[in-house]
């Protein structure tokens, strides 16, 4: 599926259009990790052709605009996420809009895209407003067949404003791998109090919550070691065992198998032999009240993002990386990190940020090169 709209370039166009630039490092460090000022196509077509790191990046996260013809300014005193306040410092221009904007973001995604390891995924923040388009631009550079979630994120309190509408308080992470076989740390969440009283309604005689599920399981299969008799009992119509009849045998010598009054097996689930419920597309982490810059995103949604779809020395890079969110939670995670902003302002807060950590047993002071990117003369 593609979307059609004017002055919408080749692949092969995209990069060549891209003058060659230069790096120019401002401290003295020596580090994989990289917070580079610069236009982001300038500098990840540096990263592809001169730094090496095609195909080495493990995952993306970005925030780009939105289009939403807003200038940002920020100030010392500012209070809210969206603040405008007219004396205060530009953050950044979001005036881009309808084809022109869609056409800035997809030639930021087929760089990176390069970038993306095998293994790698990509998670890009947007909002109702534009996020149908934007899906359809991802569907066709990364694959439909790689389309993961659509995540829906709270991002703020129930609004009362006066409008022909219902109030908005979430936005939208289009989730994409680059091929089939992505990292994935499975995410859990504590059970609640009244979380283990519902999904766990039965206790056995040693006082242990447990719930029970069907031993079998949709598709039939005609001759596999699934479809035979399991004491005297086969399958269901259209359906098979969800494993081999010795399993199913040794479960039921150990006391795994519940059986009804009518003879009905279901395996037994205990609540201590689990380590949490699975994460839901619908995640509730609301922007600090308080943010050090524009449209400044939660922690807990990075953290989440980083431990599920990276490893530890993994790269993770953020090429509108604002104020550093994304770089701080890599680091604490013990990522390598690469983080891109053309705001000055942006940089200034990254540093201020990250060298906010403070080094104890358990993590490092971060050390990084910062690096400005410019187009060669």
């Amino acid at each position: 599926m593609f979307l059609n709209y004017p002055n919408k370039k080749t692949e092969s166009k995209i990069y060549t259009q891209i003058p060659d630039s230069e790096f120019i490092k401002s401290n003295n460090e020596v580090s994989p990790n990289k917070l580079i000022f610069g236009e982001n196509s300038l500098v990840i077509k540096n990263l592809i052709e001169k730094q090496g790191l095609a195909g080495k990046i493990d995952l993306i996260y970005i925030d780009p605009p939105f289009a939403t013809n807003n200038t940002f300014t920020f100030s010392e005193k500012r209070t809210s996420t969206i603040s405008n306040e007219k004396n205060g410092k530009i953050a950044y221009s979001d005036k881009l809009q309808g084809a022109e904007f869609l056409e800035f973001l997809r030639e930021r995604l087929v760089l990176l895209k390069v970038l993306l390891s095998e293994q790698g995924s990509i998670y890009l923040h947007t909002d109702y407003k534009i996020g149908h388009y934007v899906k359809i631009i991802m569907d066709e550079v990364f694959g439909i067949e790689n389309f993961r979630n659509d995540i829906t994120r709270i991002k703020c309190n129930p609004k009362n404003f006066a409008r022909i509408g219902y109030g908005n308080i979430k936005d939208l992470i289009l989730f994409y791998s680059k091929g089939e076989n992505p990292i994935w740390n499975e995410p859990k969440t504590p059970y609640t109090e009244a979380d283990k009283i519902k999904l766990f309604p039965k206790i056995d005689k040693n006082g242990k919550r447990y719930t029970t599920i069907p031993l079998h399981a949709p598709g039939e299969t005609q001759n596999g070691k699934t479809s035979q008799s399991f004491k005297g009992i086969f399958p269901p119509k259209g359906r098979h065992w969800r494993t081999d009849v010795v399993t199913l045998e040794l479960w039921d010598e150990q006391g795994l198998i519940e059986w009804s009054d009518n003879g009905n097996p279901r395996k037994k689930i205990y609540l201590d032999e689990q380590d949490g419920k699975r994460v839901q597309d619908i995640w509730d982490m609301k922007d600090p009240q308080y943010p050090l810059y524009p449209t400044e995103k939660n922690s807990e949604l990075l953290d989440l993002i980083i431990k599920t779809s990276s490893n530890p020395e993994s790269y993770v890079l953020d090429c509108f990386c604002g104020s550093g969110t994304t770089l701080k939670s890599a680091h604490l995670l013990g990522r390598n990190w690469i983080g891109i902003d053309q705001s000055e302002q942006a940089i200034k807060i990254c540093i201020k940020k990250l060298n906010s950590i403070t080094g104890d047993i358990f993590t490092t002071k971060p050390t990084y090169e910062i690096i400005r990117c410019e187009e060669k003369r």
